[in-house]
């Protein structure tokens, strides 16, 4: 056991799990991946993937006139074990009282399990890749905190959308296409592209991050004079037929469906609503200008990646100021993930909800965004010396990055999108956040005109936005859990946030004796 707590790895998976157990509020946090769930379900059981009554504002007809969800299946196959599980617990003699309430069981098995899953594969992966880039293990230890608490992927740790799942393969993929042009391994790049298979299973667009992972892989090996024509050689007979089992499988989805090969699920979507509502334009959903999807994602105080992102600022003030120090891997790590994000935000500017509506920042373009950053901290504190009083600027945005990420979890994202419809637009949401934070801990919620109609609408919604967005709070809230089960859930919360610290507290010391020993 002392052994494993002077590992920084070991730690660093320790405080992943332990983040992603503590932040969680037991439901799945968007709409849409509770129809991703329920796709889920229907594989293994009797229920349909989307229920009558959700049409039409969810579903399109498939084949003999099933209603389908139009997502990709890759989110689904993740949450599967997990379903399996958390439905077999429901069914539990001793939840019968609790059965049919929310969270569900069910939900809070896929949430803890899936998420925390995800956190701890992402620590390795990333940890993986900032160690072959050659970053020092207190470069790249702090920089994998950094994604975790200084990124929009905090956020998404307690909201499972399909953007840390992403996230994850994205990062797998480059991981192991670099180790290919370093080895020369086939293992490595099957691997990779595998990892970016997958990501074509869960979102189709991920063929912009597969793009991305074969041109860094191709400016490293131009960038050390390797011999391109064999290696694109080996590539193709290696890594293509991989992806073009994972396309195949996504049109056998699709297929399965809708009974057509060459159609993709969005379309019929647009197909089928443009039917019913015959007023849309010719072009929805990528109906909305091109200048108002691409800069709005850039800067309308609702959306602005570089405001629930700032670390970005941080790595165009680096690329800025410290490029000529950078290594060659680092170069094309940037400029590559630079037009991963900047591919992204041009294809879904024309679409109809660029700015991904119910969520923290552009939730289209925040693991783009994500990516993009990851080398800004562990870059920053390789460069100390050189980048002089950039370095205490670097600081200042990492804390006030920090903290944006950290009032994300305090309430169920919707809260201030119900609030604009009282407050109007321009909203700046970060503050807006910060003011309900506020407001709901000195008990000044109705005082400070913060509690708008719209909130209450729907009873559903109101219940979970009117609480701190924490199982224990959540539980509590409902009023329908016995008090035993509020109060247990509660002591093992603080013990779990009790346990993150200490972790946290036990890494600072383990990366300080060694820096220590170094020198």
């Amino acid at each position: 056991m002392r052994r494993w707590l002077r590992d920084p790895l070991l730690l660093l998976v320790l405080i992943a799990a332990l983040t992603a157990i503590a932040v969680q509020s037991g439901e799945v946090g968007t709409s849409d991946t509770m129809h991703r769930l329920q796709s889920t379900h229907s594989f293994w059981t009797h229920e349909p993937p989307v229920f009558p009554n959700e049409y039409p504002e969810f579903g399109v007809h498939g084949r003999d006139g099933k209603l389908q969800s139009w997502y990709g299946i890759g989110q689904s196959l993740l949450m599967l074990p997990a379903d399996i599980i958390g439905t077999g617990i429901e069914n539990l003699h001793i939840f019968d009282s609790y059965r049919g309430t929310d969270p569900t069981i069910r939900d809070i098995v896929v949430t803890y399990t899936t998420n925390t899953l995800i956190a701890v594969l992402t620590v390795l992966v990333c940890f993986r890749f900032l160690r072959q880039l050659r970053f020092t293990v207190k470069q790249t230890a702090i920089g994998v905190l950094a994604l975790f608490f200084a990124t929009t992927h905090l956020h998404y740790t307690q909201n499972m959308m399909e953007n840390n799942y992403i996230f994850l393969l994205t990062l797998t993929g480059f991981s192991f296409f670099y180790e290919w042009t370093e080895t020369g391994g086939r293992r490595a790049l099957f691997i990779g592209a595998g990892a970016f298979g997958l990501n074509l299973l869960t979102r189709l667009t991920t063929g912009l991050d597969l793009i991305a992972g074969c041109l860094f892989a191709l400016l490293v090996l131009w960038m050390h004079g390797a011999d391109l024509r064999g290696k694109f050689r080996q590539f193709v007979t290696t890594a293509v037929p991989v992806v073009a089992i994972f396309v195949f499988l996504d049109r056998l989805y699709q297929f399965y469906r809708f009974g057509a090969w060459f159609t993709t699920y969005l379309g019929l979507m647009a197909q089928e609503t443009k039917q019913r509502d015959p007023s849309l334009p010719a072009n929805f959903p990528f109906s909305t200008s091109f200048h108002q999807g691409f800069f709005g994602a850039l800067f309308a105080p609702e959306k602005s990646v570089f405001l629930f992102d700032p670390l970005l600022v941080l790595t165009i003030l680096l690329a800025l100021f410290a490029w000529k120090r950078f290594s060659r891997e680092a170069k094309a790590y940037v400029v590559v993930t630079a037009l991963l994000l900047l591919a992204d935000l041009s294809f879904y500017a024309r679409y109809y909800s660029w700015s991904g509506d119910f969520a923290w920042g552009d939730r289209y373009v925040s693991t783009a965004a994500e990516l993009a950053v990851l080398l800004a901290v562990p870059l920053m504190l390789r460069h100390r010396t050189e980048i002089g009083p950039l370095f205490s600027v670097g600081i200042v945005i990492v804390v006030i990055s920090t903290l944006i990420q950290v009032e994300s979890l305090a309430f169920w994202m919707p809260l201030e999108i119900y609030q604009e419809e009282k407050f109007g637009h321009p909203t700046w949401v970060i503050w807006l956040r910060l003011t309900n934070i506020v407001a709901f801990a000195l008990g000044k919620f109705d005082a400070w005109g913060l509690n708008t109609p719209a909130m209450s609408e729907d009873p559903w919604d109101y219940v979970h936005i009117s609480c701190w967005n924490f199982l224990p709070f959540l539980l509590k809230r409902v009023g329908e859990t016995p008090a035993w089960v509020v109060r247990l859930t509660t002591t093992l919360w603080l013990l779990c946030v009790a346990g993150l610290m200490a972790a946290l507290w036990r890494l600072r010391n383990v990366l300080k004796s060694a820096e220590t020993a170094s020198s």
